[in-house]
């Protein structure tokens, strides 16, 4: 028989939510007979590599409840129709998936979960089906079950349970949504995952800007800061508890900490002349940063729990923009001791300094992909701002967007998408968009103001 994993999830404690934690059951007696250990052999998948790929067909009907109950985030029939709409968003987004969601495919019986009727599903194209069933707890929890199956060879694929607060029943879903994604992609998960940005409003000139922090589709949106000071660059700590950013407040550039647990913010570095894009190190003790002193602005970092800045370049020029690989080894930063704005890697002691990049242009804002294999970046020329990659050794650079005003990319947690934003021509005004690494599946990212600086943290635990 297959067995649910049984294991606890933390949960951010700043953002507000209570934990989520994987079913140690799955009910099987009152949905039916239990389906064997399954998929091994079957051929679903998607290859996200090839945009000219054909996309699977996956049906999402509506999840069933044993009983209606109220709860407090609505009556279990309803969130089941809104955890299958949730499902389909997540992975008709990703441009790999047809999607055949609730409102076409209806809804199903309670015993069908783990007995789906194939011949129906077959009859409708679909390759793969997505079920699942939603049950309200005597606790005030809600249990969320989530099922994967391969409809021609009518075998079971994923089997998983979800025990969420009310509050959390998204969270359920995008975890569902991340193990279909996972077993047929055979990538690691993002839905479940947040973005810090800074929220803008007003006229040019006199934005007001708010930092922001939502889930990766938009939802669950909440302002951290109230917009009394300008705020630039917030990014997630590894651990999500913290945010890194800059803040004008008192008229002086400085880095601050914003603890998400306690809700409010630190100040980290002071008493600079001028400090540009922070951004943590992948075990979160470090800050690294840029700042000008005595005429020169170089590379620096500092103890995430503060401390005295050590400086890590000492060239002519301004170096910026650092961010380090996965392992912490190595750091990319932009300089223009060449003359032009130029891609460098370093190592993290700032020893063995060489120029990477080589194309047209000038080059931005590089940050080191969650896998390691790729370098983000924006370049500019031809009075345009595009977003493209390129290995840690320079080579295979590709621009991966076409549009006037691309800048600022972050990595999703698994590494094959990446948010950044874009300004439209004319009113110069940031939203927030992804594209995935064939360049080829764009799309806007809803949120209620306009937004730049995107960080895409890491998956939620």
């Amino acid at each position: 028989m297959m067995k649910a994993r049984n294991f606890a999830l933390a949960v951010a404690l700043a953002i507000g939510t209570a934990p989520v934690a994987y079913a140690q059951d799955i009910p099987a007696a009152s949905l039916g007979t239990e389906q064997p250990e399954a998929g091994q052999d079957s051929v679903l998948s998607v290859d996200v590599t090839n945009q000219a790929a054909q996309d699977l067909f996956l049906a999402i009907p509506a999840m069933p409840t044993a009983q209606v109950v109220a709860t407090a985030a609505g009556p279990t029939d309803e969130l089941g129709r809104k955890l299958a709409q949730v499902i389909e968003d997540d992975l008709r987004n990703t441009g790999l998936f047809k999607t055949l969601g609730p409102a076409q495919a209806g809804g199903i019986q309670y015993g069908e979960v783990n007995a789906p009727t194939f011949g129906t599903w077959s009859a409708r194209s679909a390759q793969a089906l997505v079920q699942g069933y939603v049950r309200a707890n005597g606790n005030g929890s809600l249990t969320v079950g989530c099922y994967l199956y391969d409809v021609a060879l009518q075998s079971e694929l994923v089997r998983q349970g979800f025990v969420v607060s009310p509050g959390d029943w998204r969270r359920a879903a995008h975890k569902c949504a991340d193990a279909i994604y996972t077993r047929l992609s055979g990538e690691g998960p993002y839905f479940d995952s947040q973005v810090v940005y800074v929220a803008e409003q007003g006229p040019k000139g006199r934005r007001r800007k708010q930092i922001a922090i939502m889930d990766q589709d938009g939802a669950n949106h909440r302002f951290l800061t109230n917009g009394q000071s300008i705020v630039l660059t917030p990014r997630l700590s590894p651990a999500q508890n913290a945010i890194v950013y800059m803040s004008y407040e008192n008229r002086r550039p400085s880095i601050y900490l914003y603890d998400l647990g306690a809700r409010r913010s630190r100040l980290l570095v002071s008493n600079v002349s001028l400090t540009f894009a922070p951004r943590f190190s992948p075990d979160g003790r470090w800050v690294l940063f840029s700042m000008a002193a005595a005429g020169n602005t170089d590379v620096y970092r500092v103890a995430s729990s503060g401390g005295t800045p050590q400086r890590l370049t000492n060239s002519p020029g301004i170096d910026t923009g650092g961010s380090y690989s996965p392992d912490g080894s190595r750091i990319v930063f932009e300089s223009d001791r060449g003359g032009t704005q130029q891609l460098y890697v370093m190592n993290a002691d700032g020893s063995n300094q060489r120029r990477i990049s080589f194309g047209g242009g000038r080059y931005a804002t590089p940050v080191w992909s969650p896998r390691g294999d790729v370098i983000a970046f924006t370049r500019m020329g031809g009075g345009a701002f595009r977003v493209g990659v390129m290995s840690p050794a320079g080579g295979g650079e590709r621009l991966l967007t076409n549009s006037w005003g691309d800048e600022g990319p972050s990595w999703s947690p698994n590494g094959r998408v990446l948010m950044f934003f874009r300004s439209a021509q004319g009113s110069g005004k940031p939203d927030l968009w992804s594209v995935d690494l064939t360049g080829v599946n764009a799309r806007k990212i809803p949120t209620p103001l306009d937004g730049s600086d995107p960080n895409w943290g890491p998956i939620r635990p």
